[in-house]
Order: C-alpha cells, then structure tokens, then sequence
C-alpha cells in the first residue's frame, strides 16, 4: 500500500497499488457461477477461511444475520437433489421451441459433483444490532447476507476454488429436510469445489441463452 498525507485534518485512508487495483477488477471481471466441479474434497481449513471471509461483510447496524448451513448428510442432499428435478422440470416446461431445446441443454447445477454444500440463510428477528438501520428497510437484513456472499465467491475465485448459486429449488419443501428454525429465510444454496476447467465468459453466455448489456444501458441521471 502507498503513503498519503492527511489533508485538512482529516485522516484519508490510503490507496492499495494500481497493481492491487487492476487484479481486483481481474477477480471481478473472472468469477463464475460454476456447475461443473470437480470431485475432490475441499480441505477444511480452506472451507473455513472462505466462511471467515464471508463472516468480515458488512451488516445493518452490526447485525450479522446470516447463517450458514453445511449440508453434508446424504439424505439432506438427496432431499436438495430431488428437489431441484421437479422444479427444474417445472421450469423447462414454461418454454417452448428452440429455448426449451436450450434450456434442456443447460447445466444448471452441480450438485452431484460438488464436494461442499452451502445453505446461506438470514435470521429475520435477531436482536443483534437492536433494529439500528432496519426500522424502515427491513430488507437491509437480507442486503446484508448477500454481501457475506459476495465476500465467499470473490474469495473462493480468489483461491482456485468455484461457488454456484442454485436458485431451481423449492424452498419450503426443503426446510424439514434441511432442519431450519422459522425465523430462518432462505437466501442461497450454494455448491463449493473445484472447477473443471477456469471460463473466461459466464456460460450462459457461452450457450447462447442470454448476452451482456454495456453500462451504457443501465445507467442513468436524474
């Protein structure tokens, strides 16, 4: 990190390398919602170094509502399984013709093959943070679990290692399964492991389903 002068007074935090920078954008530009892993175990200090990571993300008013979620039983997983073939049914049947071909052709998860099964959940009536911040956004609880998130996949892509993000599930069906109190929302069902191989674009992008929109598009002024 280089040096730089308070000004005014006022302590200014100082700016990591342009060097930093530019891989920080690089870790950006290169995660990946992965479906293809590889079957080799994570080691367990590096699961829970990405959990520390997720754990450091800012939260309304200190609140730290997430909650993770190992799934390691083969019922609980069989249960996530089966689930994500209805639904995934479900979801193919509301296509017709060349995008329900496409959509047939999609991985959409890797849940058989990862090595490492995450449940991210938000605690909706913890008292930690006594309401600070949340009185009028209550979503600002779940904002905050989906910044541990971020932390755990930029991490995760940091180290070599792959997150997906399976949202073709039935939650409620699965809370029984999964054991999860009703203060308990479900947020994400993640699979952690080793990519098959490191892809430059997303692949729905490299499939054809959908393309990228410049910022152009998506910016505006008021």
């Amino acid at each position: 990190m280089t040096s730089q002068q308070p000004q005014g007074g006022v302590d200014r935090m100082a700016p990591f390398s342009e060097a930093f920078q530019a891989e920080l954008l690089r870790l950006f530009q290169l995660r990946r919602d992965v479906r293809r892993f590889k079957r080799d175990p994570l080691p367990e200090a590096e699961i829970l170094a990405l959990l520390e990571a997720a754990h450091t993300a800012p939260s309304v008013g200190l609140s730290q509502p997430w909650r993770f979620v190992r799934v390691q039983s083969d019922a609980a997983r069989a249960a996530v399984v089966a689930s994500f073939e209805r639904a995934n049914a479900a979801a193919s049947a509301a296509y017709a013709d060349e995008r329900a071909q496409l959509y047939r052709n999609l991985k959409l998860a890797g849940l058989r093959e990862a090595p490492e099964h995450l449940l991210v959940c938000c605690h909706t009536d913890t008292a930690q943070g006594h309401g600070l911040g949340r009185a009028t956004l209550p979503g600002t609880l779940r904002d905050s679990v989906l910044c541990a998130i971020q932390n755990l996949w930029l991490a995760s892509r940091a180290r070599g290692m792959a997150v997906g993000w399976i949202s073709i599930l039935d939650p409620e069906e699965l809370r029984e399964p999964l054991g999860l109190p009703p203060e308990w929302q479900w947020v994400a069902y993640l699979c952690m492991g080793w990519p098959e191989q490191e892809r430059d674009h997303p692949e729905l992008e490299t499939a054809g389903w959908e393309h990228r929109r410049p910022l152009s598009e998506v910016l505006f002024t008021r």
